[in-house]
């Protein structure tokens, strides 16, 4: 048996003459979606697998699919007879446009034997020439063939194909299978106190050699060390430091990656030519000092070591200066330059150093990228990227990155060991804003969500909510979430209501959910607060000072006035303060859904050019209307039809200024403003939304309770067991007390383990709530008249399936904005589901229901 290793994603190019079996080779040992070949390729441009004459066009479209797949990261196989150098050569230049390694087997069969096959194939009626021309060409480019570009060459005689067997082999970068969790350590550049004072306060757990020398640390819980290179150049102690990280990775419990310091002095040890500048004099004269054996196992380790890893699934990539989503595991030239070095502008600032290309500020890859280099003040999160070499060697710091955590653990140097050529800058107060680029909100999307999958948003509603965005809505720092609609219960089978808790009930009940929370709904307007504990963690989260933002569900600002705005912000953050919410969550920032009352704040223009206008109409016509019918009723006349519509008709006007009026109320300022939050959507580290419904309702409670001006206002709810008649029922008396009190009805959500997401028994998502409004309301929003017997017929059909298909599918992603904003995302990826939300909001669904 010969055994062929390749790597997991690379390009295979099978070379052989025409009917040396390569196609039932490729067809045993690969998947036929992994196999792109000539005759195929034919087939698809002139419907004729054997037409020579669209040859050219053929291997157009081979190479564009081979390049496609090599972009995507597929390993990829090429049936083809690839017998000459120069057919080789261009599927060895995709192989490196796209850094992954190229492989070829040789299928080395006897001609006859090859002809003997291609006479016995009715469809391969090419003459005898052409498989003599073939193998003399295979012949005479074998001589070359291992200098072509290929990592390996695999020939196999006639009698080995049959034998042969295939195996993938990772990428050395690919450690994905590592969990961690993970200490990141930036640049330690020869200061090895600094690092065995920062692995102390990391909790790692020396071992030393006889002389006292760390020779090794590993961690109590677990945790592996992953070092982004430059241990040495600089510091007072380069052979320490690679002495203990040497020993770590020696144990497993450290990785380390190739930094350009590390290249640089595996070369001079060597005694090949390089440039003695930047500390590399000092490691010399350090490590001339070591013994001779220890001095060739540093340079064995440090010439061994790669340009960057994968860990954790892919979700975190560490690389010494970086890596662009698209060199993620791969492996070429490019790569490494690019991981040892960055990406520079080929120009110079006035200390005659490199400028280098901002590659962090347009990452937009799904891993975070963790590296050093590049000496910074402060590290600081630039799009799910971090840089960790806050110049320890300069007289700054050591800092390590904590992963999954997202904590930065730092200690001072201990000196300032080596003078920098640019002098350390001095932590900057506010960093540069994230900027929202169209590429991550624009065009047609699908957003990936943890409750539904994949969301498909199409350009035109992404147009239009970028249209609303540009316009109206607040700074897109500040917009990390927007609410989702909801959708009402169904219509009741018997009775003249459109609305009642009992179908809301059983919607659930059926779904297999046997408790519920029904939560008053207060008429108001939809609020979300993003309320801050100071500038200072305002700044950190969203790069911007200031108390917060108060906003619509549309993103627009809650108030026009942005003093209003400010005090309001400054009565919340107060009863945050008071509550101790700051440090029981270890936060300095939160985020909140809640109504803001009264409904007139937000709607009055709206009540006054629409609800007021058809009240004063009705009020000024429908009486005159009726005094006349009653007066040619009393002359004998036959209208008493039309002088009961219009008697009903004068009532129902009546009641529908009742009904909204009760939602009007003079406000002054702040003064008679409320706001009632009914629910805690994140805080730092933590998306709060998939606590259960009673914990907020506690926690709302709470907050009301720590409010001295009494601007919050808690939320009444009542819990429901569906499986109790009695329960139920006493529900339907407290919803129809509500109503019949002037509330707007309420909100009935299920309670289950997990309540953001929340399964029917048929594992199929359950709508988040169904809400449930009085008739008093419904006659805002259908009219006045809505109650009549043919405006209730027509109004009880309505559809709900759109209605709820997008209510489910907002909620998924508001979801997964609260997800991405607690777990340090950047603000790029909160904005596209937040961003959807709002385009999804521009479907033709009735905004009625």
């Amino acid at each position: 048996m010969v055994e062929i290793r390749v790597p997991a994603m690379s390009l295979l190019v099978l070379v052989g003459v025409s009917g040396s079996g390569k196609s039932s080779f490729a067809a045993r040992h690969f998947r036929p979606t992994q196999v792109i070949s000539s005759d195929f390729c034919r087939g698809l441009v002139s419907d004729d697998e054997n037409d020579q004459t669209s040859t050219p066009d053929a291997f157009d479209v081979l190479h564009y699919i081979v390049g496609t797949r090599l972009r995507r990261g597929l390993f990829t196989v090429v049936d083809a007879t690839n017998v000459q150098p120069e057919a080789r050569r261009e599927l060895i230049a995709l192989a490196r446009r796209h850094h992954v390694l190229a492989d070829a087997v040789v299928l080395e069969v006897d001609p006859a034997e090859a002809q003997r096959r291609n006479d016995s194939r009715a469809d391969r009626d090419f003459g005898t020439h052409v498989i003599p021309r073939q193998h003399r060409e295979l012949r005479r480019s074998m001589r070359g063939i291992r200098r072509e570009g290929f990592r390996r060459v695999h020939v196999l005689a006639a009698d080995q194909i049959d034998s042969a067997r295939f195996e993938y082999e990772p990428a050395w970068s690919d450690r994905t299978a590592l969990t961690g969790p993970f200490d990141i350590v930036g640049d330690v550049h020869g200061c090895r106190a600094e690092l065995e004072t920062l692995l102390t306060r990391l909790g790692y757990e020396f071992t030393r050699d006889a002389e006292g020398r760390a020779v090794g640390a590993e961690h109590p819980e677990g945790r592996t060390a992953v070092f982004v290179g430059d241990l040495v150049d600089r510091g007072p102690d380069s052979p320490g430091v690679v002495r203990l990280v040497m020993g770590m990775v020696a144990a497993g419990t450290a990785l380390c990656v190739a930094g350009n310091h590390e290249v640089k002095l595996v070369k001079a040890l060597a005694g090949r030519k390089v440039k003695i500048a930047h500390g590399l004099a000092e490691s010399l004269e350090q490590f001339d000092a070591e013994p001779e054996e220890f001095r060739k196992e540093a340079a064995a380790f440090m010439e061994g070591l790669i340009s960057h890893y994968r860990l954790d699934g892919g979700r975190l990539v560490v690389a010494h200066a970086g890596l662009k989503e698209e060199y993620h595991g791969r492996a070429s030239g490019r790569v490494r330059s690019f991981a040892l070095y960055g990406d520079t502008t080929g120009e110079t600032d006035e200390y005659g150093l490199p400028v280098r290309y901002p590659w962090a500020e347009e990452y937009r890859g799904k891993a975070v990228v963790a590296y050093g280099h590049t000496t910074v003040p402060d590290a600081e999160w630039v799009n799910d990227t971090i840089c960790l070499d806050t110049g320890c060697v300069f007289g700054g710091r050591l800092t390590a990155l904590r992963y999954p955590e997202r904590e930065l653990v730092a200690v001072p140097a201990e000196a300032v060991w080596y003078e920098p050529v640019r002098p350390l800058a001095p932590p900057t107060p506010v960093r540069e804003p994230d900027a929202l680029h169209y590429r991550d909100v624009g065009g047609t999307r699908v957003v990936e969500t943890g409750l539904l999958g994949r969301v498909k948003v199409r350009e035109e509603n992404a147009a239009a909510a970028l249209e609303i965005a540009s316009r109206f809505t607040i700074d897109p720092r500040l917009l990390v979430y927007l609410p989702p609609t909801m959708s009402p219960a169904d219509t009741p089978s018997e009775g003249d209501l459109i609305e009642h808790p009992e179908p809301a009930f059983d919607h659930y009940r059926s779904n297999g959910i046997t408790r519920v929370t029904c939560q008053e709904k207060h008429m108001g307007s939809r609020a979300v607060v993003v309320v801050t504990r100071d500038d200072e963690a305002a700044v950190h989260r969203f790069g911007v000072a200031g108390p917060g933002a108060v906003y619509t569900r549309t993103g627009r600002s809650f108030f026009s006035d942005p003093a209003l705005t400010a005090g309001l912000l400054e009565r919340i953050r107060s009863a945050v303060t008071a509550a101790g919410l700051w440090d029981r969550w270890q936060t300095g920032w939160l985020v909140l859904d809640a109504e803001l009352l009264p409904w007139s704040v937000k709607a009055g223009r709206l009540i006054r050019d629409q609800y007021a206008s058809v009240s004063a109409a009705a009020g000024a016509a429908l009486p005159e209307a009726v005094a006349v019918l009653a007066a040619a009723a009393d002359r004998g006349l036959d209208v008493a039809p039309l002088l009961a519509r219009e008697t009903r008709r004068l009532d129902n006007a009546a009641r529908f200024r009742d009904a909204f009026a009760a939602y009007c109320r003079p406000v002054d300022g702040l003064n008679g403003v409320e706001l009632a939050p009914f629910q805690f959507l994140a805080a730092e580290g933590q998306n709060l939304a998939r606590r259960p419904h009673t914990w907020h309702q506690e926690e709302s409670t709470r907050l009301a309770g720590h409010d001295t001006t009494g601007t919050i206002r808690a939320t009444r709810t009542r819990a429901v067991d569906l499986t109790d008649p009695a329960d139920r029922a006493a529900a339907v008396a407290w919803w129809t007390t509500l109503t019949d009190a002037g509330g707007e009805g309420m909100v009935v959500k299920p309670v289950t383990a997990d309540t953001a997401v929340v399964m029917s028994d048929a594992g199929r998502p359950v709508q988040p709530a169904l809400k449930v409004r009085g008739p008093g309301y419904l006659r805002i929003v259908y009219g006045p008249d809505y109650t009549e017997p043919e405006n209730t017929a027509r109004l009880r059909q309505r559809f709900l399936g759109r209605k709820r298909s997008l209510a489910l599918r907002e909620y998924a992603l508001g979801l997964e904005a609260l997800d991405r904003l607690a777990g340090g995302a950047p603000m790029w990826r909160v904005h596209e589901p937040v961003f959807a939300v709002l385009a999804l909001e521009s479907e033709p669904v009735d905004p009625r229901l």
